[in-house]
């Protein structure tokens, strides 16, 4: 059994998430809402950390530098395709959300859908897909499907 290092920490405090230090650094940087492995590789590349490391085993400096790059990746050197907020509706600059930032943002949106009455906003009222998947034999997931005979045979009761 191997012995643990004193400056191991099992959890590390990243953009206010506590992240698990026993991952390695890209796997760990997805626990992120709004990081993917994608980026989170690029980032580590830029900041010329080794990513076979885990995430735990960093020192204080590079924990900081890793939080510096997370508030504002396009200043770190990331490519501005990577990020998922390009020309963003309110400010028109490209920016990076990550975790409540990104749910209210993306919530914003499809209210704003909704009420400018878009195509994707009426669907996403009516809790339809959105992206044009068909919807005649999937997506019944809550919904009563076909036809329920009692239901017929008490409304042709109340009829006669």
């Amino acid at each position: 059994m191997s012995q643990v290092s004193r400056e191991f920490n099992y959890i590390v405090r990243l953009h206010g998430a506590n992240l698990d230090g026993t991952k390695i650094l890209p796997y760990a940087l997805c626990e992120l809402k709004g990081i993917g492995i994608r980026i989170s590789t690029t980032m580590i590349k830029k900041l010329g950390l080794d990513p076979s490391l885990r995430l735990g085993t960093l020192p204080e400096s590079d924990v900081k530098r890793l939080n510096k790059i997370l508030d504002n990746p396009a200043s770190g050197g990331i490519p501005n395709w990577m990020l998922n907020r390009r020309k963003d509706i309110k400010t028109g600059k490209d920016i990076h959300l990550l975790g409540s930032d990104l749910t209210l943002s993306i919530r914003d949106d499809i209210d704003l859908m909704k009420e400018t009455r878009s195509w994707k906003g009426s669907r996403h009222a009516r809790g339809l897909k959105v992206r044009g998947q068909r919807t005649k034999t999937s997506a019944r997931k809550g919904r009563s499907v076909g036809v329920s005979r009692r239901r017929i045979q008490r409304e042709r009761e109340r009829e006669r």
